[in-house]
């Protein structure tokens, strides 16, 4: 039987692809969408807690990580967070901004997933769900030999994501083709993931799990000043979400505990009140937190009692407390993967691989990650219009 013949075949049905998708039948190419789930954009249904944190006004390539920050500067200059959000309101979806510059819908996440299935619906896009795709070759054309039979086409495009949420389906497909057309992927690990304790601080720590605070991290040249969420395993919350990219084994982070306080006599003043220690952080904190941080780390006196040296080694340390990790809860607790196909292999302009004509990745299987805040999402509309403006 011969092959099915398309212009572009795109295999991965999440944002990324669909966008590609919708964008290069716009263009009067025949392409069709693979997805080896039974429904496209799943990722997208959960993302935001249902609601899709859909992109995010801020983005630019400053909120990225990848071996080459330059990279996706001009995908992100020619695709923007207007244009996306422009796309919303042309299907009159109802939005709103929470905070930070994050987009979400006022509904559900569905509402981008129907939209993006109309858009591509009416530029022609052909989309197989349960379709597992079985072998690439390229002996001139791309032949790609599915479950649904073989297919060919002139522009492949990988747009398969990363290993993050295994449940949803999540497999080292993308980084597989590449090596198979020799292309390096770098190192791969989970990103936006929560952190977890070291034997030592999970058992002193385990009682506060379910304990949220402000606090401000620093690590290797990032800073956030967001939420902190105690478990029972170790950190989470959107600050250690977002310092876990840049966290590696054995580094240790410092903490700034109480970051909307900048004044260095408070403690001092506070002094005066002959208020207790606990009681004066529980105004600031849950007194779940301040009971425990105090037995651990605080002399057992009134803090009238504390002397000025005292009181400046306390100030430090709410200011700058260490904490060392264990680990991190891996793949099924990370938001994306960092690494990828690496960028130097890859034009930024047109996310096709320099020594392999017609092949295309896009999207969270390449060496790009944003922070958390819709930024990913905008990654994965900027690379995949790219990509489309040329398959």
């Amino acid at each position: 039987m011969p092959s099915a013949q398309f212009d572009v075949i795109i295999i991965g049905g999440g944002a990324a692809g669909m966008l590609c998708a919708l964008t290069a039948g716009q263009r009067g190419r025949r392409v069709v969408l693979l997805e080896r789930n039974d429904r496209a954009g799943q990722k997208i249904a959960i993302s935001g807690g249902g609601r899709c944190n859909f992109t995010n006004v801020h983005a630019g390539a400053d909120n990225f990580l990848s071996a080459n920050p330059d990279f996706c500067r001009s995908a992100l200059a020619r695709y923007t967070p207007e244009d996306f959000i422009a796309l919303v309101e042309k299907h009159g979806i109802a939005y709103h901004e929470k905070k930070l510059g994050q987009q979400f819908c006022d509904r559900s996440s569905r509402a981008i997933i129907e939209m993006l299935l109309a858009e591509c619906a009416a530029a022609g896009v052909e989309i197989r769900t349960g379709c597992t795709v079985r072998d690439i070759q390229k002996p001139d054309r791309f032949r790609v030999t599915t479950s649904s039979g073989e297919l060919d086409c002139a522009s492949l495009v990988i747009a398969t994501g990363g290993l993050s949420f295994p449940k949803l389906g999540a497999t080292d497909f993308g980084y597989r083709i590449a090596r198979q057309f020799g292309l390096h992927v770098t190192e791969l690990r989970p990103g936006l993931v929560p952190l977890t304790f070291t034997p030592e601080d999970r058992e002193t720590f385990q009682e506060l799990s379910g304990v949220a605070l402000p606090v401000a991290v620093r690590h290797n040249g990032a800073a956030f000043e967001e939420a902190a969420l105690f478990t029972h395993r170790g950190l989470s919350g959107p600050a250690l979400l977002q310092i876990s990219s840049y966290w590696r084994e054995n580094q240790t982070l410092a903490f700034d505990l109480l970051p909307g306080i900048q004044d260095p006599d408070w403690l001092a003043r506070e002094r005066e009140t002959k208020t207790s220690l606990p009681a004066i952080l529980a105004q600031h904190w849950p007194r779940r937190l301040a009971d425990s941080w105090c037995e651990r780390h605080a002399p057992r006196k009134p803090l009238a009692h504390y002397s000025q040296s005292d009181l400046s080694k306390l100030e430090n340390l709410l200011h700058h407390w260490t904490l060392d990790f264990s680990g991190t809860e891996g793949y099924a607790k990370a938001e994306v993967t960092l690494g990828g196909v690496d960028t130097g292999a890859l034009s930024s302009k047109t996310m096709e691989a320099r020594a392999v004509r017609g092949l295309f990745f896009i999207g969270e299987v390449v060496d790009v990650t944003g922070w958390l805040g819709g930024y990913n999402f905008q990654w994965a509309w900027a690379s995949g219009h790219a990509a489309g403006l040329v398959v």
